[in-house]
């Protein structure tokens, strides 16, 4: 194992998952990449809008980038405390078809994700991650639960 994508959302769960992914990391001697991904804009040119016409929803996405990478890097920082070479990626769009897509763009060996626990309909209105990587992914895929405090 030479590389580990840990796929973090910034949540509560993100410490928990982090601290798995680095420990994998260096009992392996693995390169360790922090992938996080933010929604797309959203495609209010469906509706007849420009983002001129509608300034505020492009601020508000750039704002929502400029604060994911602030927190990726100060992660980033956290984990190269014991693994130097760490890096990080942010891509936008859907979680689970930008993680997929990392894995394969990086060759990746190993993905670490957490499980946060939500409840069957949260899951199906909202999607899961974990599920998804359980069923598409190319590579062994640790998926954490997130103890509940």
């Amino acid at each position: 194992m030479k590389n580990i994508i840990v796929a973090v959302d910034f949540s509560s769960a993100t410490p928990q998952v982090v601290a798995e992914a680095v420990s994998l990391a260096e009992s392996f001697g693995a390169g360790l990449q922090l992938l996080h991904v933010i929604e797309p804009e959203p495609a209010y040119t469906a509706y007849g809008f420009t983002p001129d016409e509608f300034p505020i929803m492009n601020s508000f996405h750039e704002e929502a980038k400029r604060r994911a990478r602030l927190k990726l890097g100060e992660l980033l920082a956290q984990v190269r405390v014991g693994i130097p070479r760490a890096t990080s990626h942010l891509a936008e769009g859907n979680p689970l078809r930008e993680l997929l897509e990392y894995v394969k763009q990086s060759h990746a060996d190993f993905v670490v994700i957490g499980s946060h626990g939500h409840g069957v309909i949260a899951s199906l209105l909202l999607g899961s991650l974990a599920e998804g990587m359980v069923r598409k992914a190319t590579v062994p895929t640790l998926v954490v639960p997130v103890r509940q405090e």
